[in-house]
């Protein structure tokens, strides 16, 4: 082991954490799911920090990170639906996104090669509505609920982010795909 593969080795720790929470979140021990929660988020921020500070970003970890926030958020979410905390229809609008977005990367890099996935500023937003509602859930769930306002204004923020994230995700690489196959003809 060398001192830049320890960003990576967080990154796999975080990935191992979404069995514990998917199987807390199930047995209902919220406030130890938070506890959980805020340890996913703090290793989040230590890799990326040691990533980026020391100089040891790798093609695995650019490819580890975006998965280990996707494995939290998809299981987050479907351990929430399941329990009945979330909208079932929310939780499937939230994978089917996630599902069209990587069919898409599989079908770019077969007809063109190579992939750069860099996420978009919505994309961006998406995920930190889809962070944020997840985590007001689990707090409600825990004895601490916001007004139900504020939980019904986050469900249908993320909906329509999730929505227009995915529509321009869509677009975008549509767009460069019909470039790659011009240059190539």
């Amino acid at each position: 082991m060398k001192a830049r593969d320890i960003p990576n080795i967080i990154t796999v720790l975080r990935i191992l954490l979404v069995i514990p929470i998917m199987v807390l979140l199930a047995w209902q021990e919220y406030r130890t799911v938070l506890v959980l929660f805020a340890v996913a988020g703090f290793s989040d921020g230590l890799d990326g920090f040691l990533a980026r500070r020391c100089g040891w970003r790798t093609p695995l970890g650019a490819i580890l990170d975006p998965l280990a926030d996707k494995f939290m958020l998809v299981g987050v979410y479907l351990m929430l639906g399941w329990g009945g905390l979330l909208p079932l229809w929310l939780v499937l609008l939230v994978i089917l996104r996630d599902v069209v977005i990587v069919s898409g990367a599989l079908a770019y890099r077969r007809l063109c090669g190579d992939l750069t996935m860099e996420p978009t500023f919505i994309s961006k937003i998406n995920t930190l509505l889809q962070i944020v509602l997840g985590l007001a859930v689990i707090v409600a769930a825990a004895g601490w609920p916001p007004p139900a306002w504020a939980s019904s204004g986050m469900i249908v923020l993320v909906a329509l982010s999730t929505l227009w994230s995915g529509v321009d995700y869509v677009w975008q690489w549509s767009l460069r795909a019909h470039e790659c196959r011009a240059r190539r003809e």
